[in-house]
């Protein structure tokens, strides 16, 4: 087996950490010995101390931690590890320091855009270092050579993120008898933060939401996620938008949930408005809960959805065509119904946490070999 060390600067609940702990749960079968170490703590801490994986944490309280640097270099040397894998800049430094002078293969995954200077420059310095870097979409590797000035097609490879399909799957409707919905009522969701840079594009769903529920009056909307610190006036500005527009007894902000898969099992759609992306991991998992879907034409939820033949898709910030595209989809279940399907199969051969981790070990030998 190969032994293999991964690192998250932080273990909060997001699309990230969910795909390392996936990683963590699955590694044993597809022949990686992983040892994982976190340098802070965070909600999904003890189910990554539960998933199967060696689970080490670590402190980081420096921007750059040379006792994390120690630390990580001590773990290498007394497993015998192969090959070290950060999810962002980071911990790829962290690991690049730790492996000086060291027989190990270096990776940097990135997962989406980055989103201030210190961490483009990092990332730019250790693009040439790593003997593999990862990128979860086609259109996330052109964001990050286009916008973010990063030689991104160097030594870059496409491993799509997969989801746990025994993870996802729910029969259990939770949140639909926590709203007091009756069996005819129809849910639309979105599962995303609410977060302080221009990521996740909520406003627009709402924006739609008066249109459609006009036409449907037993139609309800829930935005299931946390609002990070510095994000307060973009939640705010929903609330309030729901609230002048008399719809806010429909629409419904219940925060962070740790129950996702009983989330996806109460949606009847799926909807996914955003402005920049990687590979969300929320969308694989409604893909894999059979839920149908419909996202913004960003490059990388175009590729996800094959260019919209597995979820139908709208123009980034028309609230207009989302309201036509949702009346369409809650008018015919039969057609949700088929888009689900077909979205389920795609997404199992291709964003399965299955798929991710033969592509990422053939990734890894191909790199031994070198």
């Amino acid at each position: 087996m190969l032994k293999v060390l991964h690192t998250l600067d932080s273990l909060g609940r997001g699309g990230a950490e969910m795909q390392a702990l996936d990683v963590c749960r699955n590694a044993k079968k597809h022949g990686l010995d992983l040892t994982f170490a976190a340098m802070g703590g965070g909600a999904l801490e003890e189910d990554f101390r539960a998933s199967g994986a060696e689970y080490i944490r670590l402190n980081r309280r420096l921007p750059v931690d040379f006792n994390v640097v120690l630390e990580l270099r001590k773990i290498i040397k007394e497993r015998k590890i192969q090959i070290v894998q950060g999810y962002q800049p980071v911990e790829g430094l962290h690991l690049y320091l730790a492996c000086a002078g060291l027989p190990v293969k270096r990776v940097l995954s990135f997962q989406g855009f980055i989103s201030d200077r210190k961490n483009r420059l990092t990332a730019k310095f250790l693009i040439p270092q790593m003997h593999a870097n990862i990128v979860v979409s086609r259109g996330l590797q052109n964001w990050l050579e286009e916008k973010d000035k990063l030689d991104a097609h160097q030594n870059f490879h496409v491993v799509y993120n997969g989801a746990d399909p025994q993870r996802i799957v729910s029969s259990r409707k939770i949140l639909r008898e926590e709203l007091n919905l009756k069996e005819t009522d129809l849910l639309i969701g979105m599962v995303a933060n609410f977060y302080r840079d221009p990521r996740k594009d909520q406003m627009t769903i709402c924006r739609a939401l008066p249109r459609v529920f006009a036409e449907f009056g037993n139609a309800h909307c829930v935005f299931v996620g946390k609002t990070e610190t510095g994000a307060e006036e973009k939640f705010n500005d929903c609330a309030r938008f729901c609230k002048e527009n008399k719809i806010a007894d429909r629409v419904h902000f219940p925060g962070a949930r740790g129950d996702i898969p009983d989330v996806l099992a109460s949606l009847d759609l799926f909807v996914f408005s955003s402005l920049q992306e990687g590979l969300p991991v929320a969308v694989t998992e409604a893909m894999l809960a059979n839920v149908p879907m419909i996202v913004s034409d960003i490059e990388p939820l175009l590729e996800a959805s094959e260019n919209g033949k597995y979820a139908e898709v709208f123009q980034t910030r028309n609230a207009s065509e989302l309201a036509e595209k949702i009346l369409e989809l809650l008018k015919d279940k039969n057609r949700r119904d088929d888009l689900a399907n077909r979205a389920f199969d795609f997404a199992s051969e291709n964003f399965s946490i299955e798929a991710h981790l033969r592509r990422l070990k053939k990734l890894y030998d191909s790199i031994l070999e070198k």
